[in-house]
């Protein structure tokens, strides 16, 4: 406690002496004041009111976000685009004070639904939002810092009030140890929609399109509630998701009273200058604690048919999808496995370098959905779905990242999501459907989805 004092007195007297080199009364948009933190923090702590987290165990980085300096939101089919020309101002007039050089920038948020015509409940998340936080937190390769961002003309007495207010509630916390997970504690279960009953229905509805070539692939989903018998610990549940799986992004996303919480795999992309990586992720099989038996599951899942041919369907979609807005893509990597602790996907990442302009909404807008989480065609795939799948995704399998000044960034597709209010928590997975698929095994295989997030609610 006394070295995080004394980090607090030190930010403390930074903000002071640099305040004065920011341009709060000039002009209008953000401004932002980067101030290196001595030691990188064990998390990001969960403050009241609004907050955003991003967290990848294996890659070490953190970004969280609090309070909002600025916020904007959009629904339907031009959504991406209006948050764009938005976005485009902002860069234009963001003003960046690194004064201890640590080459970080403030940033914000992007996040949308599944669909575009997705209505926002009025104690969860628009449809569309972007999103620049008050305070923000960055870890990468050793180094952090803490953003402070106010919108311009701003008083400097004012804005040094609530600076060292978002100082006072933060920094102490950071230097407390990571917490020790619970005593594991029974979820009751609360019934799935569609029940299995229902779903068998719903896919072999969609293996009738499937058989009629009306759709190659259709990805259908459920939603499992479960109560617990205490509170649910979004601190708890963040360190539970991280160490049962490092190689994944954990996500958690509150506005209101509900957070959205994800730990997924799949990267929309990342976008750096005019390179672009993305993820197809497709093709599903469980895990096993032998270790033979599991080599023989990754074996049967790198030469099942039905697999490798729901893997293709996605890796030619992205494809194209970035064939729009490159220039020069380079031959794919994979399919190779991925694997994590309770399931193992095909795998391919795609490459390429991008024509001049290319942003990540124009990105976002021509890489979501991906037939890993809607099918293909995409259209007709969205279009079935909005007739036969009986539950409302909002954010499930839509997509949330970081937002750099320059518009660049990265994007997660929202996978293995829960809903949690209180003692509740609505728990997301889905299936994808191609000929030859069975509906006991798609079931089965979206109950090893939910145990990703049902495993980690135990501890929490």
């Amino acid at each position: 406690m006394l070295q995080s004092l004394q980090v607090l007195d030190q930010l403390k007297a930074r903000l002071h002496e640099t305040l004065a080199l920011l341009p709060l009364a000039e002009g209008t948009g953000p401004v932002s004041l980067i101030l290196e933190l001595p030691h990188p923090p064990a998390g990001a702590p969960d403050l009241d009111g609004p907050r955003f987290h991003f967290a990848h165990n294996h890659r070490g980085d953190l970004r969280a976000g609090y309070g909002i300096a600025g916020e904007w939101q959009a629904h339907g089919p031009e959504r991406l685009s209006e948050l764009r020309r938005i976005a485009q101002g902002l860069r234009a007039d963001w003003v960046q004070c690194d004064p201890d050089e640590t080459g970080f920038s403030g940033f914000g948020m992007l996040g949308f639904a599944a669909t575009p015509e997705t209505p926002a409940a009025s104690d969860d998340l628009p449809n569309a939002l972007l999103w620049l936080p008050e305070l923000a937190l960055i870890s990468h390769g050793g180094q952090s810092a803490l953003v402070l961002t106010a919108q311009r003309p701003a008083a400097r007495d004012d804005v040094l009030t609530r600076w060292d207010a978002w100082l006072d509630r933060l920094v102490p916390l950071l230097g407390r140890p990571a917490l020790d997970p619970l005593t594991p504690a029974h979820l009751e279960a609360l019934g799935s929609t569609p029940d299995r009953d229902d779903w068998r229905t719903l896919v072999l509805n969609a293996l009738d399109e499937i058989d009629r070539e009306r759709l190659e692939k259709v990805v259908v989903c459920r939603r499992q509630r479960l109560l617990g018998h205490r509170r649910f610990d979004l601190d708890r549940l963040n360190a539970a998701l991280s160490y049962l799986f490092p190689s994944c992004q954990v996500i958690n996303i509150r506005r209101h009273a509900a957070g959205f919480v994800a730990a997924t795999p799949e990267r929309l992309f990342t976008q750096r200058r005019d390179r672009v990586e993305a993820d197809a992720i497709a093709g599903t099989a469980c895990r096993a604690e032998d270790s033979e038996r599991d080599a023989a599951i990754t074996l049967g899942l790198q030469t099942c048919e039905k697999n490798l041919r729901e893997h293709r369907v996605v890796v030619a979609a992205v494809r194209e999808a970035l064939d729009q807005c490159c220039r020069r893509l380079e031959p794919a990597e994979g399919p190779s496995i991925l694997q994590l602790n309770n399931a193992q996907h095909l795998w391919t990442r795609l490459r390429g370098e991008l024509h001049p302009g290319v942003d990540v909404f124009e990105l976002a807008e021509r890489l979501h959905p991906t037939p890993a989480t809607n099918g293909q065609p995409r259209r007709e795939a969205r279009d079935w779905l909005d007739v036969n799948e009986p539950l409302e995704r909002g954010w499930y399998t839509g997509a949330a990242g970081i937002v750099e000044p320059d518009l660049t960034g990265e994007l997660w597709v929202l996978l293995r999501c829960a809903r949690i209010l209180d003692r509740t928590a609505d728990l997301y997975a889905g299936a994808g459907i191609v000929a030859g698929s069975d509906p006991a095994s798609e079931w089965r295989e979206t109950e090893h989805k939910l145990a990703a997030m049902s495993t980690a609610l135990q501890f929490a």
